[in-house]
């Protein structure tokens, strides 16, 4: 038995091997069952899904239920998105997704929350400026009150004018960062980690992964919008606001000092590299936005 993460471990058997993973509650790990289930019956097969055991109770330990998760080999090489094939082929997946959620999102409505991109971005930036006294021992002024002048702009403008009228309804991932894409051994990707799912337009998902490639791409709008994907989203305003918001440099910041890896000089060079390593590619993506929004 290998620890992966927090409440995660790889289990060897002498004739299978198994990922199983701890939830807070009964409900949550009953969802997740029923959810990927679902997946599966409604034709989106690249992921897991849960192993039942003989027994009808789950593995409770340490106040938290178990489930069972097959296993999946794994590539020998990762999946990132620091290839333009790799990008494409998770917006490809996403979409996949989307287009099986959509059909299944009216049964979930009573069961995960409404995605509400406008107030967690409020909750993030207010934790980050309390975190402030603690982040300027390492970002000088200058460089915050541009970032969070980004914020507070895109926030305002999304505030200002109707947010996702008239887009498809699905079921959001919530969390499409590269280690939720698992390339196989045989080379298919897979989408995993529904922990985050909630009910929203898709946008909102497509706005996440903007954000996850962008850094990727040196921050630049032509090499976004070369996307097909994204071709139908650059014409909405609320939308072109929204991708100036510093999502990834709060929510590490955020991190940083909740889990006060501060010390460890990996994570903290990868969070500079974000906040001021790419800066002035960021800011003139900003100023980019600012011309193309009415």
């Amino acid at each position: 038995m290998v620890p992966i993460r927090n409440n995660v471990f790889f289990i060897k058997t002498v004739k299978k091997k198994y990922i199983i993973k701890g939830y807070k509650s009964y409900n949550r790990l009953k969802l997740q069952e029923a959810f990927t289930a679902t997946l599966k019956k409604e034709g989106f097969q690249q992921t897991y899904e849960y192993l039942h055991p003989e027994k009808n109770e789950p593995l409770q330990f340490e106040q938290l239920f178990f489930g069972c998760l097959e296993y999946i080999t794994p590539h020998k090489t990762h999946f990132s998105f620091q290839t333009d094939k790799n990008r494409q082929e998770g917006i490809e997946l996403l979409s996949h997704f989307h287009q099986v959620t959509s059909k299944v999102e009216a049964r979930y409505r009573t069961l995960i929350p409404r995605g509400n991109i406008l107030e967690k971005w409020r909750q993030r930036a207010n934790l980050f400026v309390s975190n402030l006294p603690f982040i300027r021992y390492f970002v000088s002024e200058p460089y915050i009150t541009e970032i969070l002048n980004w914020a507070n702009w895109s926030l305002h403008k999304m505030t200002d004018q109707q947010l996702s009228s008239g887009e498809r309804v699905v079921v959001l991932h919530g969390d499409v960062a590269h280690h939720n894409f698992l390339r196989t051994s045989n080379g298919s990707l897979y989408l995993i980690d529904f922990d985050l799912i909630s009910i929203g337009p898709e946008s909102f998902d497509y706005l996440q992964y903007a954000n996850r490639i962008l850094p990727h791409l040196d921050w630049s709008f032509d090499r976004l919008a070369h996307f097909s994907k994204y071709e139908e989203f650059m014409k909405d305003d609320v939308f072109l606001a929204a991708l100036a918001y510093p999502a990834d440099i709060f929510r590490e910041w955020n991190r940083l000092v909740r889990e006060k890896s501060y010390t460890n000089h990996e994570k903290y060079k990868q969070v500079m590299e974000l906040t001021i390593g790419q800066f002035h590619h960021r800011k003139k993506f900003f100023l980019e936005l600012k011309k193309r929004v009415k």
